[in-house]
């Protein structure tokens, strides 16, 4: 078949995301792992606010904050959805062809620059490794349906040549991207109230993996020692940077802050001060990363202490409220 697509009714133009990437988010983009994971789901007729207690334990690692992903074992135990490594033995299109073929998807690391989505930053501007979820294909026309980021896009033509190499000579020296095959057909969908008490007694696995120390105030020590080396290197360095480290932190807690909001009618637990606390280290991450940038291109200083200790007085608050509470 020339043309194939796993979820029927998918419309890349008028495609409706789901409420977590709307635009008064304070992060609207988290990283392009999760937000594939909460699109998809959404397409799927699932509620991807329940998969997000994995957020709370994200840590400082000492160059990043953690790189966070939903665990593949609790989308299985929330949805269904089973999710394994593709071994790439084999041109990635012919994988595409035999998994949609089969009613799965496939989650690939594909190039930025080929992405008509990241026009404006990445696309035929950078090379830059993201990650996609390929839903549908058209091979004859050239045509790819994809979640990517916040939504779900279509690319085509020469962009379509490139992702997947068509025509290039055999290289030794290619090394297969990262894939992964995701199958759907045991997929299950819960009442509200059952999956947010699947949702809250991920929170207790979860509390138990948060870091031993304050996360934040860690990263403030490592900020106040690395401004100058990012005054030195400029703001595409910068920018970097605060993508692995500032947004990071900051999306992340927006993320726990929603599933506490969700979660609050379906159980008894007042759940508000944890939100709260959460809600406003993401406001402050956002104010950091524009203060950052200022500080970075006009070469002057950024008093870090001030910066980020609201935030980690919000993390003990937070943390504490809801171990106590659980």
């Amino acid at each position: 078949m020339s043309r194939l697509a796993v979820i029927p009714g998918l419309d890349a133009k008028h495609y409706p995301r789901h409420r977590l990437h709307a635009e008064e988010r304070v992060w609207v983009e988290k990283n392009c792992y999760v937000d594939v994971w909460i699109e998809l789901i959404h397409a799927l007729g699932l509620e991807p606010l329940a998969m997000l207690p994995f957020t709370v334990a994200v840590d400082f690692e000492g160059d990043q904050w953690t790189f966070f992903k939903p665990p593949h074992s609790e989308l299985y135990d929330l949805y269904g959805i089973d999710v394994q490594e593709l071994n790439v033995w084999r041109p990635l299109l012919d994988h595409v062809i035999e998994h949609l073929g089969q009613g799965r998807v496939i989650s690939t690391e594909a190039d930025a620059f080929w992405l008509p989505d990241t026009a404006g930053t990445d696309y035929r501007r950078q090379h830059t490794k993201s990650t996609i979820i390929v839903a549908e294909i058209d091979v004859e026309q050239r045509r790819l349906g994809y979640f990517h980021n916040a939504g779900y896009f279509m690319l085509e033509g020469e962009d379509f040549i490139q992702t997947f190499r068509l025509g290039f000579a055999p290289d030794p020296a290619f090394m297969p991207l990262f894939a992964e095959v995701v199958r759907l057909d045991r997929q299950v969908g819960h009442d509200p109230s059952a999956l947010a008490r699947a949702s809250l007694l991920l929170w207790r696995r979860h509390l138990a993996r948060v870091p031993a120390t304050n996360p934040v105030r860690r990263f403030r020590e490592r900020l106040e020692a690395e401004l100058p080396r990012l005054q030195e290197q400029g703001l595409p360095y910068y920018h970097a940077w605060a993508f692995a480290t500032i947004r990071q932190l900051g999306a992340a807690f927006e993320l726990a802050a929603l599933n506490l909001r969700w979660l609050q009618p379906h159980t008894t637990l007042s759940l508000e001060a944890p939100a709260a606390a959460f809600e406003a280290i993401a406001a402050t991450a956002k104010t950091l990363i524009l203060k950052g940038a200022r500080a970075v291109n006009a070469r002057r200083t950024l008093d870090a202490r001030e910066a980020l200790e609201p935030a980690a007085a919000h993390w003990d608050q937070g943390i504490h409220a809801l171990s106590a509470l659980l």
